[in-house]
């Protein structure tokens, strides 16, 4: 008997093993996905300038918009990595990539009138209600989904508010991007609730996986999360 059960601890630990490896391999593809994705997007631009002249971008352009794909893709891989589910990383994918056009369009072109205008300052209010409530809701999924139908909500108020015109057909667009993340929000709090998980992202998790990838520097002070952070979560 004593010999049967360490068969199929051994086996179980076995199966558990490949599992992980699986998943770690299937992770590193999907990063490889996301930052490859992203390079390709930076170099878009430059092979334009090769093709017309009607791009015309300088070294700060480039600078800006690669911070801009790094902020971008580092959030969502956190994100990622706080929680397996797919609903839930969609979401987050659709709010960045909204999150992202809106700010990009403002800073190339403007989206009320031109970019010098103040009035599309008033985006930033957008972002922050979004911000904003995710930092209320603990990045958890229901909170999630009632701050980006809040969002969705500041949007088309800057648009009544600078007059709808030509900016009707944007705020639309912009507008479905936010509700189709509260809705994807609103899936994966249904799953947390079948599944009767209680903290849904979990950011221990994420942070001592991020801590791992370190090296030598996983360990030093100027790493660790203040106190406060841990509670939040």
């Amino acid at each position: 008997m004593f010999y049967s059960d360490a068969v199929r601890v051994h086996g179980d630990k076995a199966m558990a093993g490949n599992t992980e490896n699986k998943g770690g391999q299937r992770g590193s593809r999907w990063r490889r996905a996301v930052w490859g994705t992203a390079a390709f997007i930076l170099l878009l631009p430059l092979l334009a300038m090769q093709f017309t002249g009607e791009v015309a971008w300088g070294p700060a352009d480039f600078a800006i918009f690669g911070a801009m794909l790094f902020a971008a893709c580092g959030t969502y891989e956190m994100a990622a990595r706080m929680t397996g589910n797919t609903a839930y990383r969609a979401a987050v994918g659709v709010a960045l990539a909204a999150s992202f056009i809106l700010v990009w369009m403002n800073l190339a072109v403007g989206i009320i009138g031109s970019e010098d205008n103040p009035a599309n300052l008033m985006y930033g209010g957008v972002l922050a209600v979004g911000i904003g409530g995710a930092i209320l809701a603990r990045f958890q999924p229901h909170g999630m989904a009632r701050a980006l139908a809040g969002t969705a909500l500041a949007q088309a108020l800057v648009a009544v508010i600078a007059g709808w015109g030509y900016t009707l057909i944007l705020t639309g667009f912009f507008v479905a991007l936010w509700l189709t993340s509260a809705r994807l929000f609103q899936k994966a709090a249904r799953e947390q609730s079948l599944a009767g998980a209680a903290p849904y992202v979990d950011s221990r998790r994420a942070f001592s996986s991020l801590r791992g990838h370190c090296g030598a520097w996983a360990c030093p002070d100027w790493v660790a999360l203040p106190r406060f952070a841990w509670r939040a979560f």
